[in-house]
């Protein structure tokens, strides 16, 4: 189907951060677009003001009629929905073309330059980064982010631009449909066993995924990661770190709060880059972002000024209260490598200062898988408070609970096992200096409590 003889787009699954996002780009071009969640959150219903159709109840007669018609309907699922839900089937049934997400933003770029960023950890920091940049700029972009980025309140950007940046998500090799102008690759530190089964396939997973880069564009890639490309000819390569490669970071210094390096480039190095969200980590994200936007055109004044003004996003190192007597964020850091990297940062961001961490882990394959990885990660901190795992589209495996953490947390952790349930009498009843809530799961629905508690605490 041609995405010019669509009238109507349905999706089964319409609150994702990724779905919604396409979800914006049809409503923007004018199209009946309408969907299935499970559970109404503050995304579906602001989708539903932007004018989408969505239902919460697994049921084909809620289906709008204008949907129903194979001819004009593109259908878009995600792989969390079971391969028997009832709409889905209903549309298989009836030769609806169906496509996932990813086969979606495929075709984007394909009509477009795609400008994508893939990665075991870092990808949404680095996506909404370069996203940033590239739309303050005289380039322009569109953009399909993977979190709700802070200078806009949105994971979209619509333009007339011919670039288009794009998350490039891993998981169920969903990145294999796109076909990137260049592409950043952040990190490929081992996950969603549950869907490659082991490491080699993982790295194949990635391996693949550089041949789908197009002639004449560029590979960005982490230095020293254990995968090995395979680009077609005409694709140039670089590589990036925090102080070493084509691209890197000198000259970095940490005062006050804020951050501020010299970034050093094949093209053109520019002294006295601010960071506009002055996280340690973010220096790294930021060279990668940086590189792909200088890359393609972006002036030495256009990237210093989207650096300084990069505002963030939701989840990713999200500050809620900054004071003296308390500090408290919300990060959505699900994977060893990036529990270290947060717990790094707010270490040496806080190195006086007691920081307790409340962690929801994420799928119980991941805590089976990577159990004593989250334990080290977790491990920095002076406290850990542990709630139980966040099931997502898992059933429970036996003998995997978050007990298999706490029982690997290094002698000197103090460490509790509360309930979800818990958490905010918890707070209620417990000074903080600093604290973290941790986890892809549903624990940040609480975080605007705990929020109004600590503030509470401050008056």
């Amino acid at each position: 189907m041609n995405i010019k003889d669509i009238k109507a787009v349905y999706f089964v699954g319409a609150g994702g951060i990724g779905m919604s996002a396409i979800a914006r780009y049809f409503l923007k071009k004018g199209l009946v677009v309408a969907g299935y969640d499970k559970t109404p959150s503050d995304l579906t219903r602001q989708l539903e003001k932007e004018g989408m159709l969505i239902h919460y109840e697994e049921n084909v007669d809620e289906i709008p009629h204008v949907c129903k018609q194979k001819e004009v309907c593109l259908v878009i699922y995600t792989p969390a929905i079971p391969a028997d839900h009832q709409e889905l089937m209903f549309f298989r049934d009836n030769g609806f073309e169906i496509q996932k997400r990813a086969q979606v933003l495929g075709t984007l770029t394909q009509a477009h330059k795609g400008l994508c960023v893939a990665g075991t950890h870092g990808k949404t920091t680095t996506s909404t980064m370069c996203a940033h940049i590239m739309h303050q700029s005289h380039l322009d972009c569109n953009a399909f982010l993977g979190g709700i980025s802070k200078n806009y309140g949105t994971n979209y950007i619509l333009s007339d631009s011919d670039y288009v940046v794009i998350e490039a998500d891993e998981f169920d090799r969903s990145f294999h449909w796109l076909r990137p102008w260049m592409s950043v690759i952040t990190s490929t530190d081992p996950d969603h066993l549950d869907i490659y089964g082991t490491k080699e396939a993982y790295l194949e997973s990635f391996r693949h995924y550089t041949e789908l880069i197009q002639s004449g564009g560029a590979l960005i890639i982490h230095r020293n990661l254990e995968m090995k490309e395979n680009l077609q000819e005409g694709v140039r390569r670089y590589d990036y770190s925090l102080t070493e490669g084509d691209f890197h970071a000198e000259n970095i210094r940490i005062e006050n709060g804020e951050i501020t390096f010299d970034f050093i480039s094949p093209i053109e190095s520019i002294k006295d880059v601010q960071l506009g969200q002055p996280i340690p980590v973010n220096i790294e994200n930021g060279i990668a972002a940086m590189a792909m936007a200088q890359l393609n055109g972006c002036t030495p004044e256009e990237l210093k000024y989207g650096m300084k003004t990069y505002g963030g996003v939701d989840r990713r190192f999200d500050f809620k209260i900054k004071t003296d007597r308390i500090v408290f964020l919300s990060d959505y850091a699900h994977h060893p490598k990036e529990i270290y990297q947060s717990a790094r940062s707010i270490r040496e961001l806080y190195k006086d200062k007691h920081i307790t961490a409340i962690f929801q882990p994420h799928l119980y394959t991941r805590t089976r898988d990577f159990y004593k990885d989250f334990a080290d990660a977790l491990s920095q901190l002076d406290e850990v408070v542990l709630t139980e795992i966040y099931p997502a589209r898992e059933l429970p495996i036996e003998g995997v609970t978050s007990q298999l953490i706490y029982d690997n947390l290094k002698k000197g952790v103090k460490k509790e096992m509360i309930r979800k349930d818990e958490v905010l009498n918890y707070v209620k009843n417990h000074k903080f200096e600093v604290l973290i809530v941790l986890g892809a799961g549903d624990l940040d629905n609480q975080v605007p409590q705990i929020t109004e508690i600590l503030n509470s605490k401050i008056k």
